[in-house]
């Protein structure tokens, strides 16, 4: 039986003080092997967010089956209003936990997180300044890699071949990307002329690399309104990163990038002096307000077909691509070796 009136019906929403939401999904099954060290990895990542992100930043973690010891601090940091928002489930994989913190929600910006990503000072106003500058810019990296200039940009090329403000310039910080290599117990994920060059879009004194990684990226929020795809069959890797957090963005007509300097570090699943060394040196971040209106960019059937499709097929034929290359500034060794 229902006596009464419910006060909260056809009630609008409050506009929200948030305007930048961050999810983090969280596995740590247990705390041996492997994950040894990861609860302290995670609270490390965390940290370095409370410590660098401004007061209108909303937090979610979504813990994806993790043990009791996690849940422990999880809900402690919610119940001190530390995060805003905690969203428990089984082991539902990675990319169904990130929808999950998604939908019900609106913002300018989300960032997907790894929970093992050290953030560093002033990431979020330099993922601002590369959405200012680049209108087309539809998600943004704050860890550079030169070797994702060719992985779903093909928009940005076939639009900017002719134009000088594609070319090749020298890494801003090529220690971050050894540093990366090392992370992931692969010194020789970088060539040297990866250390050397990277490809970017210029805008004025504004540089961007082109290219944008998963393990941690800022999204304009819109470009999940419309998800052809609401649930991933994979816990994690198959197609799913491709088709949710990629696709949505050259369908719309929007470029992936990058930073051109480095934001964030990759800490891996073992916890090692430096880390602590970069978090003491971290400064509060005072409020920073973002008052640029996107554009809406839209892409033709057409367009899309066109660069993304045909010329990226076109474009991934050695020769061509090797042309392609020179023709931005690489040598003709470096070209063979990029």
């Amino acid at each position: 039986m229902r006596i009464g009136f419910n006060p909260n019906k056809d009630t609008l929403n409050d506009d929200s003080e948030y305007f930048h939401q961050i999810i983090v999904p969280v596995y740590i099954p247990n705390e041996e092997d492997y994950f040894k060290d990861s609860l302290l990895i995670l609270k490390n990542c965390l940290n370095s967010l409370f410590i660098t992100s401004h007061s209108k930043t909303y937090f979610t973690v979504v813990n994806n089956g993790s043990c009791t010891s996690v849940i422990k601090y999880l809900n402690k940091l919610l119940k001190e209003n530390i995060i805003q928002e905690l969203i428990h489930t089984t082991n539902i994989g990675k990319l169904n936990a990130i929808l999950k913190g998604v939908v019900g929600q609106k913002f300018k910006f989300v960032t997907i997180t790894d929970a093992d990503v050290l953030f560093l000072n002033n990431w979020q106003i330099a993922t601002y300044d590369v959405f200012r500058n680049f209108k087309k810019a539809g998600v943004v990296c704050t860890t550079p890699s030169p070797k994702s200039f060719n992985d779903k940009t093909f928009n940005i090329l076939f639009e900017n071949m002719f134009s000088k403000k594609l070319r090749f310039t020298k890494v801003k910080n090529p220690k971050a990307l050894s540093d990366f290599a090392l992370s992931i117990e692969n010194p020789d994920f970088y060539k040297k002329c990866h250390l050397k060059n990277n490809l970017t879009i210029i805008n004025g004194k504004y540089k961007a690399v082109v290219g944008a990684g998963h393990f941690v990226a800022t999204y304009r929020f819109d470009v999940f309104k419309f998800l052809d795809k609401s649930y991933s069959n994979y816990r994690l890797g198959g197609d799913s990163e491709s088709t949710i957090l990629d696709l949505p963005i050259i369908k719309k007509g929007l470029w992936r990038l990058s930073t051109e300097n480095n934001y964030t570090n990759h800490m891996g699943n073992v916890i090692e002096p430096w880390m602590s060394e970069i978090i003491n040196k971290q400064v509060d971040l005072s409020d920073h307000v973002f008052d640029y209106k996107f554009e809406d960019i839209r892409e033709s059937k057409l367009g899309f077909w066109l660069k993304n499709i045909f010329f990226a097929r076109l474009f991934n034929q050695r020769k061509v691509r090797q042309l392609f290359l020179r023709y931005k500034g690489l040598s003709k060794k470096d070209s063979i070796d990029y």
